[in-house]
């Protein structure tokens, strides 16, 4: 059994990887310094991972929690497109500068690094699916900065031999995703929504697709990707191979809620693409990877756990509340 750290671990996809990990028997420590991620996704296994409060930009930090590592998942980093054309220097140096960092850590310790990249690196070709060898074109700040850090994973990989692996994430949705930010996923932010009977704003025309992946099985795919012995430097995909429209999404919404969901349109945003589908044969591969869990069973899942969330809210519980209607939800990875 092995002792890993997760950067981000309180997080959404970084809680998720440490019950993984938990589940497989190992030792986890997780570093979150609490300004996206949320105790309340670990109470579950308190007692049973040791967490430090703090952040990748703090370097001292980084070299005590370290201390014997065999691998890190680099899950911390601000997700958002939009964010990161408001302020494109706060994204950098989190995305940026805090993955050097952990890259320079892991250096020092000789861990693994298994790195949370963005399939918003492809940027908006016309050419379906976007594989692995394609030339990056990313659009925004958050994608140039996700994409230096996989840049620097492989000159890393090259100069000191380092083992890392980059897992371009397509879209991930499910339990624990927050829904109360100006930056939410569109999934969580459209079953909050509809459950709250509110309505959907839907940026554009709503054709705009993604290939939504289930958060079990990201995470199941960034243990096998720990695991296996690959070259330094390794990219994968890490997605189900499929598409699905927004227009699509509320659809399976209105079916799942048992009547209409409310949607409003407005205008295209900024740096967001069109189009995004995963080719998935070199994860399958490399790691033994496919997903397990479909999108309609995932989304029954996610819109299952913010119903029960809804339940057991209280008046000084925000939990259940309706986003303001002029927040923009997130569509890229």
């Amino acid at each position: 059994m092995g002792h890993y750290l997760v950067t981000g671990g309180a997080g959404f996809i970084g809680s998720h990887i440490t019950d993984e990990l938990l589940a497989g028997g190992h030792e986890v420590r997780v570093v979150d310094d609490l300004s996206l991620g949320d105790v309340a996704n670990l109470e579950h296994v308190r007692g049973r991972i040791d967490f430090i409060e703090g952040s990748v930009l703090d370097v001292d930090l980084l070299q005590r929690a370290f201390d014997g590592i065999d691998g890190v998942f680099h899950e911390a980093a601000l997700p958002s497109v939009p964010r990161s054309v408001e302020d494109p220097i706060g994204c950098h140096a989190v995305n940026a500068t805090g993955t050097i960092n952990v890259l320079d850590a892991a250096r020092k310790a000789g861990a693994k690094v298994v790195y949370a990249g963005s399939s918003s690196a492809y940027g908006d070709t016309s050419v379906l699916p976007k594989d692995e060898d394609m030339r990056p074109n990313p659009l925004s700040p958050y994608a140039a900065a996700k994409l230096a850090g996989e840049h620097y994973l492989s000159s890393f990989a090259r100069v000191y031999g380092l083992r890392t692996v980059t897992l371009r994430y397509f879209n991930v949705f499910g339990p624990r995703q927050r829904a109360d930010s100006p930056y939410s996923g569109v999934i969580a932010k459209f079953c909050q929504t509809a459950l709250a009977g509110g309505t959907c704003f839907v940026d554009g025309d709503g054709e705009q697709s993604r290939d939504f992946t289930y958060v079990e099985d990201v995470a199941r795919g960034n243990i096998l990707a720990m695991e296996a012995d690959l070259p330094g430097g390794t990219l994968l995909n890490l997605a189900g191979g499929n598409r699905v429209t927004l227009l699509q999404l509320l659809d399976s919404l209105e079916a799942l809620v048992g009547g209409p969901v409310a949607r409003e349109h407005r205008d295209q945003r900024a740096g967001d693409v069109k189009h995004s589908q995963a080719a998935v044969e070199r994860a399958a591969e490399s790691i033994g990877f496919r997903t397990e869990i479909s999108f309609d069973e995932g989304l029954r899942r996610t819109l299952d756990w913010y119903r029960s969330r809804a339940a057991s809210a209280s008046p000084d519980n925000p939990a259940s509340d309706n986003p303001a209607p002029d927040n923009p939800v997130e569509t890229n990875s």
